[in-house]
Parts: structure tokens; C-alpha cells; sequence
């Protein structure tokens, strides 16, 4: 049966006014890692409850990190514009810079893994394609896919860099969300791509699909909106039940507006969500097609460690929540 939370408690386990923090991630430990504004990085231990936190320097640039991932044995980060800079774990415990991409229109949004050895990062389009690079070395080294191997980009193409939630994977299969509204799709890892058009509002620069995730191979739910409008409801949320093939417009001109991040609880069959930004946290507990707003307080972009728990980060603070019938 789907539970009916009605509430979210939160315990703010990092406060730091000078952060903003957009990328989170649970490692294989249970730990957790962020990466943030002004070069900041850290690492939460759970158990100890204990932070890490370091800064990573380069050229006396002030580095903006929006996009983290791991293996099993690696932690990831990947700043956003020129030069887009991405980092992973040395062997001697300091970060090392495995890839660099400078010039104009480069912008980095998003990271994810297939597996220990096969990674995937996303941005901004550049001479017409959007800009994908992929690792099949465990992210020691990174190769950009050619335009003419992908998709021609509609003009001014890329993805939000809101939460890290742009790209999605199941087994082989990567779902990859965008400014335009659509949904580039590969089958197997990355060697092939197609792209999907969906009905979410994408008037202007600021709409399209801020967040993307699926439960399984068929089902799959995205979610945008305006930030600089954001209690508008208009077509911003949308769902598929084919693998995101075709996508419909739910909860139209409903709650929530705008949101920079959306979850499917886990183990729950699909059928709860969480989501969430500047503007608050909000439930559906039939797939998405109504939604109930659970709380004011404002996040950037959300991770489950359970049906139960998830961490959350956003503006100067990551907080543990506990959702609660």
C-alpha cells in the first residue's frame, strides 16, 4: 500500500552560508559526498557523524562544482564552465584531473556511472550536439562523442545544472533530460543515441526539464518549470510508462510549480515521489498524477537512503530528512 506522508522532519547536518550545494552523493559506504561553490568539497561519515572538507585549487580559479559520481572505488567532480575541470580520487588521497575541456559555450551539468569502469558526464551543446563525454577506463581518462555520432541539438540545447539530476540509469540503459524539453535516449551505455520530444512547457530559456528519473526500465517521471516563475503549474510535470518513448502531462495546472528535483522512493513500486527545490518539498503517492505539499523549507536536490530517509542539499546547508505519515 502507498503511505500517505504528510510531513518531513529535518536535522541540518552542514551549514555553511558561503556554499551553494547542488551536487550530493552516497557512496558505496553509506557516506556521503557533496560538491559545491568556491572549490568546496567534503565527505560526510555518518557513524561518526563527522565531516571532511576540503578545497580544490586550480589556477587561483574559483571553481563551481554542480555534478559528482563514483565507482566503488572513486569519487568524481566536475566543475561547470571553462574551463569544465573534472577531478577524481588520486591514489595519494588528493584529487586528480583526469579531463579539462576549455572554449566557448562550454557548460557541465550532470554526472553518472553504468558500472565501476563506464561513466557519463553531460553539457551544454557546442557546434550543434550537446556535449557528452564518456569514460570506459574506470574515469582515469575521458573521450568527448563526436556531433556527427549523436543527435543534432536544437539551438541553444543543454541542461539545467540544478541537482544533478539530468541523467538517469538503469543497467545499460541512459535517459538524458534537457533545456529543450526532450529526452535523449541510449540503449546500450552511450554507443548509440535517439531523442525523445515531450509536452513539457518550454516557452522560454528558463523552462524545460530541470530533473529525470525513472523506477524501472518503463516507468519514468520529469519535472521543470520556470525558477524565475515558480509557483506557475502549468505543464511542468510529466510522466511515461513506455521507457520515455512518449511522455504526458500530468497534474497540469496543479502543484507543485517549479522544482529542480524529483525521486521515486525506493522500493516502493513506483508509485511515491519526492520533489523538491527553492520552493518547498512536495509528495504524490499514485504515481505522480497528485501531489501533496509537505513542506516549505527550501533544496536544491535530494538523495534517498532509504523509503524512509534521504539527504537533501541546497543553499548554505545539507540536511537529512525523515518523511513521516
Amino acid at each position: 500500500m502507498p503511505r500517505n506522508i504528510s510531513k518531513v522532519e529535518t536535522e541540518t547536518i552542514l551549514q555553511d552560508s558561503l556554499l551553494s550545494i547542488r551536487a550530493i552523493d552516497i557512496l558505496k559506504d553509506g557516506s556521503l559526498a557533496f560538491a559545491a561553490n568556491n572549490n568546496a568539497f567534503g565527505l560526510y561519515n555518518p557513524l561518526k557523524k563527522s565531516w571532511l572538507i576540503s578545497k580544490q585549487e586550480f589556477d587561483s580559479l574559483n571553481l563551481q562544482f554542480r555534478a559528482i559520481g563514483h565507482t566503488s572505488n572513486d569519487f568524481f567532480m566536475l566543475s561547470i564552465d571553462t574551463p569544465a575541470l573534472l577531478f577524481k580520487t588520486g591514489d595519494s588521497g588528493e584529487m586528480e584531473l583526469v579531463y579539462k575541456e576549455e572554449g566557448p559555450g562550454v557548460f557541465y551539468d550532470a554526472l553518472n556511472f553504468w558500472n565501476d569502469q563506464e561513466g557519463i558526464a553531460i553539457g551544454d551543446s557546442v557546434n550543434g550536439c550537446l556535449s557528452i563525454i564518456i569514460t570506459r577506463d574506470g574515469g582515469s581518462t575521458w573521450n568527448k562523442i563526436p556531433c556527427e555520432d549523436l543527435p543534432k541539438a536544437e539551438e541553444g540545447e543543454g541542461a539545467f545544472a540544478a541537482s544533478n539530476t539530468n541523467i538517469k540509469i538503469i543497467g545499460d540503459k541512459t535517459w538524458v533530460a534537457t533545456t529543450a524539453g526532450n529526452v535523449h535516449y541510449s540503449e546500450n551505455k552511450g554507443h548509440t543515441w535517439e531523442v525523445f520530444k515531450t509536452p513539457i512547457v518550454q516557452e522560454k530559456a528558463t523552462e524545460g526539464i530541470y530533473s529525470i528519473d525513472f523506477y524501472d526500465t518503463l516507468h519514468g517521471f520529469a519535472i521543470g518549470g520556470d525558477y524565475t516563475n515558480p509557483d506557475d503549474t502549468y505543464s511542468n510535470k510529466i510522466l511515461t510508462e513506455d521507457g520515455g518513448k512518449t511522455w504526458y502531462v500530468v497534474a497540469k495546472n496543479k502543484t507543485p510549480g517549479y522544482r529542480s528535483c524529483v525521486q521515486y522512493v525506493p522500493n516502493r513500486n513506483g508509485k511515491e515521489l519526492i520533489a523538491l527545490g527553492f520552493k518547498g518539498i512536495d509528495f504524490s503517492n499514485d504515481g505522480g498524477y497528485n501531489w501533496r505539499h509537505i513542506s516549505d523549507e527550501g533544496f536544491y536536490t535530494l538523495r534517498f537512503l532509504n523509503d524512509t530517509v534521504a539527504y537533501a542539499s541546497g543553499n548554505g546547508r545539507i540536511s537529512k530528512l525523515i518523511f513521516r505519515q
